[in-house]
């Protein structure tokens, strides 16, 4: 997916939501529980018109809160759903991989004759 620049520039009120959402997940002095919603509610919303594209992906990577909401409410794009399958497959490959030769490698406890 190609990013163009009405993408960009229809996306620019969710990017403004999501990092406000940002600011009041990680806002040290208490968040009124009832701007809280409405941020939330104004979000979901205008991610619920945003078509899928690279620039989105690119900012729900951005802001965590944002792509939390996102994917709780998409449940069908959730998570690696998100992602190229090619790179999901190789990621899935690469920690088998890994944990299979971590499976191989004595302990040190067991080489030493200790248990």
């Amino acid at each position: 997916m190609k990013t163009s620049h009405s993408t960009l520039s229809e996306l620019a009120p969710v990017r403004v939501l999501a990092a406000l959402l940002e600011r009041l997940e990680h806002s040290a002095i208490p968040v009124d529980a009832a701007q809280y919603r409405a941020v939330v509610a104004r979000l979901d919303a205008a991610l619920r018109t945003a078509k899928p594209s690279d620039a989105l992906r690119d900012l729900l990577a951005e802001h965590p809160a944002a792509s939390e909401l996102y994917e709780n409410t998409r449940y069908e794009v959730a998570g690696l759903c998100r992602s190229p399958l090619d790179a999901s497959v190789a990621a899935e490959q690469q920690a088998r991989t890994v944990i299979q030769r971590a499976m191989q490698i004595p302990r040190e406890s067991s080489a030493n004759g200790q248990s």
